[in-house]
């Protein structure tokens, strides 16, 4: 997760399903040009997948009509794309200063200890991954915690005992 330079290889082909492949055509009539479609293609990707795989982003080329690169482009500079394989749970904490002046680091310091990895590392089970991410957009309910895309606001020790407790 810290290097976003370095993809993944699955090994094996990818494409969408059926459902994502329905969506895909859906969508790409919404774009004044295919190119536009390279975003909604990786969420559609991370959805299926919970990740992005080397594999998968030379999918999307193709189906756009695109460049690989342009594709590499925008999965690595956008931190909301997974490159790599994440736990079933995967805990994201903001680490700005808003959320970092309100606890950040104590709920990060009970994360590590509770289920056992540092920050960019997946649990031994499979069951968690956790990564300190920029800025979520809820400075003013911060700290803010995201756990697999769903925003938990003002988030303290005792409402994340309570929410891991449900994810367990």
């Amino acid at each position: 997760m810290s290097d976003r330079s370095q993809l993944i290889s699955t090994g094996k082909p990818f494409q969408f399903d059926k459902e994502r492949d329905a969506e895909f055509e859906r969508l790409i009539k919404r774009y004044p040009t295919r190119e536009s479609m390279i975003l909604p293609a990786l969420w559609l990707i991370q959805e299926q997948e919970g990740w992005i795989s080397q594999e998968a982003m030379a999918y999307a080329a193709d189906r756009i009509g695109t460049f690989a690169s342009k594709v590499y482009e925008a999965a690595t500079f956008y931190t909301m794309y997974n490159l790599h394989p994440m736990g079933k749970n995967h805990i994201c904490v903001c680490r700005t200063l808003s959320c970092w002046l309100r606890g950040k680091q104590e709920i990060v310091d009970y994360l590590k200890n509770e289920i056992g990895i540092q920050p960019g590392q997946i649990s031994d089970d499979g069951k968690f991954s956790l990564e300190e991410v920029e800025c979520l957009g809820h400075c003013g309910s911060a700290p803010v915690v995201q756990v697999n895309g769903e925003f938990h606001e003002n988030m303290d020790v005792d409402k994340l005992k309570s929410l891991l407790a449900t994810l367990k």
